[in-house]
């Protein structure tokens, strides 16, 4: 059975980046990566990437910290509370970060070949891939058995 309170990305991925937790998008997909390498069962899912970086350096909340925090093993709620103790981003700050976080893409040529090459491997027909998120999402459905 499936127990989101103990992520398992062994078994399942990490919610979307752009759910939503107190207005911050990536926040759940950060606490089941967190929760998951607490538990030794992060898979190929890592902890403090540089999506994670995003979020820690928009709050200014040390992933250390959080990581403890979620040792201890509070909810969602919790740990928001948590959050929202820690950082002095307003809400409409935390809005503005996640409508950027939310459509941000590779900004130069680099990261557009390699956006391309990983659609391309993925799900060469579609043409409606431009985020790290929409990238995010189909890799995530593609490495559990979804077809692109």
């Amino acid at each position: 059975m499936l127990n989101l309170a103990q992520p398992d990305p062994t078994q399942h991925p990490p919610r979307s980046v752009r759910t939503r937790l107190g207005g911050f998008c990536h926040l759940p997909r950060l606490l089941d990566k967190a929760r998951a390498f607490a538990a030794g069962k992060n898979g190929g899912y890592h902890y403090n990437c540089p999506l994670d970086r995003n979020f820690f350096d928009f709050t200014g909340i040390d992933h250390e910290a959080l990581l403890a925090e979620v040792k201890k093993g509070g909810s969602d709620t919790e740990i928001l509370t948590w959050v929202r103790a820690h950082t002095s981003r307003s809400k409409a700050e935390i809005h503005a970060w996640t409508e950027w976080l939310d459509q941000h893409g590779p900004g130069g040529v680099g990261g557009h070949e390699w956006i391309a090459e990983t659609v391309k491997a993925a799900a060469g027909d579609r043409d409606d891939i431009r985020s790290f998120a929409d990238l995010l999402d189909l890799d995530d459905y593609v490495s559990y058995g979804g077809k692109g």
